[in-house]
């Protein structure tokens, strides 16, 4: 039987969206992958499934899946994604929707103008809770990556990060320190790799090697958690312009117990079906 889908993305973060309300949906790692090839498949940075909600209170629940067929528990670009979704489906007419994720319940809001802004909770800086292993709650910890110290700062969106400060984001080393920092042994569920530029206190530039997924052009939870790191580390004032290689999001923080309030855009590309091996 075809899988019915719609391709999606955020600022060049792509998703391969599934509706598993109107529609049995059952995925092994390897249809995930074949689903995420970029040649024999759609291709994606993270599939996302649409699920009926098990919590009262929420409307739907949302599960991600990265490229390499792991399930995660937050992706913020796909948030935003999820919310037009559900919307221009019909699955419901509500313009903000509360939805049921691995990490808690996340509140995404379709704007007037077209734009989706997603609350997306509180930053959690509790090393356990990360998950990091640490014997400091400092908020810049040194990292040995092969030799090299680089100063990160360790946090939660409901994933984990670690953000680094840097000079020049396009000569940042991604490539290589990217899988080395994301299968860190101090980060035993692995973790996200933030490579962050101050341009000046309401501007970044921020690329992100993603967990399971690898560099990619944007990532919703790496901009809070940059922002946040930012803000921390007295460098930031919120809201902050996020400059990613796929477009521009718009961060806000107040600070403590706030949530991280996030604005930007979620494009519908296509909507077609295919048949799963």
């Amino acid at each position: 039987m075809p899988l019915k889908f719609t391709k999606m993305h955020g600022l060049g973060n792509d998703f391969v969206v599934i509706d598993a309300v109107r529609q049995p949906v059952s995925l092994s790692a390897d249809q995930v992958r074949f689903l995420a090839d970029r040649h024999f498949g759609v291709g994606c940075d993270q599939l996302l499934l649409v699920e009926p909600a098990s919590t009262d209170g929420v409307d739907f629940r949302y599960r991600i899946f990265n490229s390499d067929g792991g399930e995660v528990e937050q992706c913020g670009n796909g948030a935003r994604c999820f919310v037009r979704y559900v919307h221009d489906k019909g699955l419901t007419d509500k313009r903000e929707i509360r939805v049921e994720t691995c990490s808690g319940v996340i509140a995404p809001r379709l704007e007037p103008d077209g734009q989706v802004t997603v609350d997306m909770g509180r930053p959690v800086f509790d090393p356990p809770l990360i998950p990091f292993v640490s014997d400091s709650d400092a908020v810049v910890q040194a990292l040995d990556v092969a030799g090299a110290t680089v100063l990160i700062t360790a946090l939660s969106m409901g994933n984990p990060h670690a953000v680094q400060v840097v000079a020049d984001v396009d000569a940042a080393p991604v490539e290589s320190q990217g899988p080395l920092i994301e299968h860190h042994a101090r980060f035993p569920a692995r973790v996200n790799a933030g490579f962050m530029a101050v341009v000046d206190r309401g501007h970044i530039r921020l690329r992100v090697f993603e967990r399971g997924a690898g560099e990619t052009l944007a990532c919703g939870t790496g901009a809070c958690a940059a922002v946040v790191a930012g803000i921390r580390r007295g460098l930031l004032d919120s809201p902050v312009r996020v400059e990613t290689r796929g477009g521009q999001l718009s961060i806000a923080w107040a600070g403590g117990d706030a949530p991280v309030l996030m604005t930007g855009p979620a494009v519908s590309v296509f909507d077609a079906e295919i048949e799963l091996p």
